[in-house]
């Protein structure tokens, strides 16, 4: 987790100006979702939910 909220603040907290804490809220659960679909290299290519479905299926 620390890792995570590490990636995000990086992404989309530093250097930025949110004028109110519903835009602020509004930017993360954006995140949050857009996270779930971005496929990353460590993942050989996947999305976090596709990575999790094929480990987990490869342990069955």
């Amino acid at each position: 987790m620390e890792n995570f909220f590490s990636i995000m603040k990086q992404e989309m907290y530093y250097g930025k100006v949110y004028r109110s804490f519903e835009e602020l809220k509004k930017a993360v659960i954006d995140y949050i979702y857009y996270s779930n679909e971005r496929l990353k290299a460590k993942l050989t290519g996947m999305s976090p939910v596709e990575y999790r479905l094929h480990t987990s299926q490869l342990a069955a």
